[in-house]
């Protein structure tokens, strides 16, 4: 075979290569459909299109629970003790928390630097369209936050993917069986080789992941004029990708510095997940396919299995930026002054409420929604955001998908140079 058939094959066969043409022609037929069909049929189009993403989106809710549940359980027995759980914890807690600050901090910075919602023309804007969110924010409390970290039934959280109920679950269930050592090894062995029957069940279904990436982007491109929306909100989009931009150059630089050189080769790792989540708006659809290529990266097993479900609850970058700026927008739009300490407020808030929301439709925009209310800005202006919030919601997920690599790769080295300390004293 010769060099030329190798590349070719390397890219049209590697996932990768396959979502990038999909993202292609899918944005064409969009468009397509868009310019050449009344708005009813383009809807109609839309609708049965997006089943291709939903399909694919609901294969990998089918076995993130497992998954979790499986690995993080056995992440937990083979760290031995709880000593290791605590420090391990310790240290993702504090990066999580660390990562999400920054990033509210970033959004809020921009928002008033840029001033996007100054001078905003809100006659054309249909208020009854965010009502599928407003009417959310009710349940969206500190005590329903408190209530829902602990799950009442497992069954449940599983049925639902709550994946922070999930863990909660699993980390005490995997204490358990660490105190228990050796008279519980057989339910970890069945557990890890679970986990490594549902790692392959992903090699099945990221097999879709193209296919489900076309259904997304057609779906979006029929029913939204994008010459439009560019001039609509050109200059809150553009002020978001700002933001976006600068967080990603901020977690780069992070990652360069505690990772030197192995961080170029993680971001080739990690291309293909950070792809899938940008097309499909979800980044628990990329879960499976990260715990992969972390592993295949160097981290240990345990520590992904550790790391990545605590993650995907506590450390939403690409949402935490997009929270502050989002709701200090809305206030710009109509005309309320905040000053820095009620903005100051407004963070500290977004801290506890953004956490362990996974599961609810739009969680980004159900929070913006509850922050808003607390703060007296009308939760309606949701609806300034809504027509732009898919394209949006692509850099989030992305961004989400870095910040959970970086954090657990991170984490990894942190406690591979421990275990090498601990072994030389």
């Amino acid at each position: 075979m010769t060099q030329a058939e190798t590349k070719k094959q390397s890219f049209f066969s590697g996932l990768t290569g396959q979502i990038l043409v999909a993202m292609l022609l899918g944005a064409v037929l969009g468009i397509i459909i868009h310019n050449s069909v009344a708005t009813e049929v383009a809807q109609s189009f839309s609708s049965k299109i997006k089943m291709l993403a939903t399909v694919f989106i609901r294969l990998v809710q089918m076995i993130i629970s497992p998954l979790v549940f499986t690995t993080l359980v056995v992440g937990i027995a083979k760290l031995g003790d709880i000593k290791a759980v605590g420090r391990i914890g310790g240290k993702a807690l504090g990066w999580f928390f660390t990562a999400s600050f920054i990033s509210l901090l970033l959004g809020m910075f921009f928002v008033n630097l840029l001033e996007p919602g100054v001078g905003l023309n809100l006659s054309n804007v249909d208020l009854t369209t965010a009502s599928e969110v407003t009417a959310k924010t009710q349940s969206l409390s500190f005590e329903n936050f408190i209530e829902h970290i602990v799950p009442k039934s497992i069954v449940e959280a599983m049925a639902t993917n709550e994946i922070l109920q999930i863990v909660i679950f699993s980390i005490f269930f995997g204490l358990a069986a660490a105190s228990l050592g050796d008279y519980v090894k057989p339910v970890i062995n069945a557990l890890d080789k679970t986990s490594h029957i549902v790692l392959k069940m992903v090699n099945y279904v990221m097999k879709f992941a193209p296919i489900g990436v076309f259904g997304a982007i057609a779906g979006v491109f029929a029913v939204r004029d994008f010459q439009e929306l560019a001039i609509t909100y050109f200059k809150f989009f553009g002020s978001f990708l700002i933001g976006i931009s600068s967080l990603w150059v901020f977690l780069i630089l992070v990652g360069y510095i505690f990772l030197k050189s192995r961080m170029t080769v993680l971001l080739k790792r990690i291309v293909g997940p950070l792809i899938i989540a940008y097309g499909t708006t979800s980044s628990e659809a990329v879960f499976p396919k990260l715990t992969e290529e972390l592993e295949r990266f160097g981290i240990k097993d345990r520590i992904v299995s550790f790391m990545l479900p605590l993650g995907y609850s506590f450390n939403l970058d690409g949402s935490m930026m997009y929270m502050t700026f989002a709701s200090i927008f809305i206030a710009q739009a109509y005309g309320i002054h905040l000053d820095m300490g009620t903005q100051m407020t407004m963070l500290l808030v977004l801290m506890l409420t953004s956490k362990g929301i996974a599961g609810v439709p739009r969680a980004s925009l159900v929070v913006v929604a509850a922050t808003c209310g607390m703060f007296d800005i009308p939760i309606e202006g949701i609806a300034l955001i809504l027509p732009i919030d898919h394209f949006c919601d692509m850099f989030r997920s992305a961004t989400n998908v870095l910040g959970n690599a970086l954090a657990t790769s991170v984490v990894g080295q942190w406690e591979g140079d421990d275990e090498i300390e601990t072994a030389v004293k």
